[in-house]
């Protein structure tokens, strides 16, 4: 593909230039001043802001094993629409990724349907069931790090187990805290849910299994990841484990900066695990996004069917989507009203999940392109029938945000276009 963005505000080492984004081959070139040969096509990017493209390190693609949900080609077509150049994809499939034929069957269907780079989870347990420890060694080279997500890992010397064969591996534990032990319902334990009688999830479920496994960590020395914290209590233990030099990174997804459970109404589309929680844990979260204890954000995209998604609080399955809308909404509630830097927003979504997880997808000239074209001035209501994900279910949705992706470049390809009237 040979092409010129031209005339946009290029995001470029920490700063933002005016200039053009020269692509041959598939390939940056140059980035700045330059005039396009009669060949290049050229796309007028004047009063459009060019970033690097964003990684999602924590997606649900659905495949294989449950297509009604989500395909490869709609999921990373979802994530090209939001931005996303690069995703790490969650292993609760079928077959679950334990082995390396089992992760061949998910690295095929990546191979023939998606449009950005997919870069999938091993389970850390032999059909994420929590006995015993998956093929770690024969999956290491294909693999982003190592994940049970969905469920925690309940067993303390299974963990550790997990963690020494990672940290032999060179990789990741990525791990969903969950307690199962602890009360851990639908919604979070609060007035509205104890009158409505519903399941109620405690705060503790998710901080005690973090505080078990940095515990672990202080043992193992492995390289640590905590998945969609959503309590203020993890975000202070992580803090600490921080201080401490532990190679411990976190991330949060917009839901729980932007939302708690006052909030809450009985509907499907409210239903995540962790659930929302309480107003001082958000504040806490967002604090902890300033001072630089969350890493990055990711959204945990995790589209089901309608009927799965219409049994209220009480009955739907646990899980939203979020790739098309997440910057939207970011940019809106935490960017334009100050509390944000912008720069420090593409450092959370690009440089921040890339340096943890070894992903290059840099714009910089050598490389093949991976970008992203946004129109910042835009507003944009979250709409879930113009979504291109399967899955329709958001807390979002109805709300007012600002930007839209006008184009996505993912290793050198065109991945998603803006239809021009």
């Amino acid at each position: 593909m040979n092409c010129v963005l031209q005339g946009g505000l290029v995001y470029l080492d920490g700063q933002f230039i005016r200039g053009s984004v020269f692509i041959r081959d598939g390939v940056v070139t140059a980035i700045g001043d330059g005039v396009p040969s009669p060949t290049d096509r050229v796309i007028n990017c004047t009063g459009r802001h060019i970033f690097p493209g964003f990684t999602d390190v924590h997606v649900h693609l659905r495949e294989p094993g449950f297509s009604y949900k989500e395909t490869m080609a709609t999921g990373t077509l979802s994530a090209a629409r939001g931005g996303y150049t690069a995703v790490c994809a969650m292993p609760n499939l079928n077959p679950v990724p334990d082995s390396m034929p089992a992760l061949q069957t998910q690295l095929d269907m990546i191979a023939r349907g998606a449009v950005v780079r997919v870069l999938p989870y091993g389970a850390i347990t032999r059909g994420q069931q929590g006995s015993e420890l998956a093929d770690m060694t024969g999956m290491a080279p294909h693999v982003a790090g190592y994940s049970d997500d969905g469920r925690g890992v309940q067993g303390d010397a299974l963990m550790r187990q997990a963690m020494l064969e990672a940290k032999r591996l060179g990789k990741v534990v990525v791990a969903h805290c969950e307690d199962e032990s602890l009360p851990h319902g639908a919604v979070n334990d609060c007035a509205w849910a104890r009158q409505q009688g519903l399941s109620l999830n405690d705060p503790a479920s998710e901080w005690a299994q973090v505080k078990r496994d940095l515990k672990l960590v202080r043992e193992t020395g492995c390289r640590y990841h905590v998945c969609h914290i959503s309590t203020g209590q993890s975000a202070r233990l992580i803090r600490q484990a921080k201080q401490e030099g532990l190679d411990v990174t976190c991330e949060t997804a917009p839901h729980y900066l932007l939302l708690d459970d006052s909030a809450l109404q009985d509907d499907g589309r409210f239903k995540m695990n962790p659930p929302l929680r309480s107003a001082d844990d958000r504040r806490a979260l967002v604090e902890a996004l300033l001072d630089g204890t969350i890493d990055m954000i990711a959204t945990d995209h995790a589209p089901h069917s309608a009927q799965e998604k219409a049994g209220g609080l009480k009955n739907s399955m646990n899980g939203v989507v979020g790739l098309e809308c997440a910057f939207p909404l970011l940019y809106a509630r935490l960017v334009k009203p100050g509390m944000l830097p912008l720069k420090r927003l593409i450092d959370l979504l690009h440089h921040q999940p890339n340096r943890r997880f070894d992903i290059d997808t840099a714009l910089a000239v050598g490389k093949p392109a991976n970008l992203c074209v946004w129109d910042l001035d835009r507003p944009v209501r979250i709409d879930p029938e113009q979504f291109v994900s399967l899955g329709r279910s958001t807390p979002f949705a109805g709300e007012e945000a600002l930007g839209a992706c006008v184009l996505t470049i993912a290793d050198g390809r065109i991945a998603w276009q803006e239809e021009t009237p």
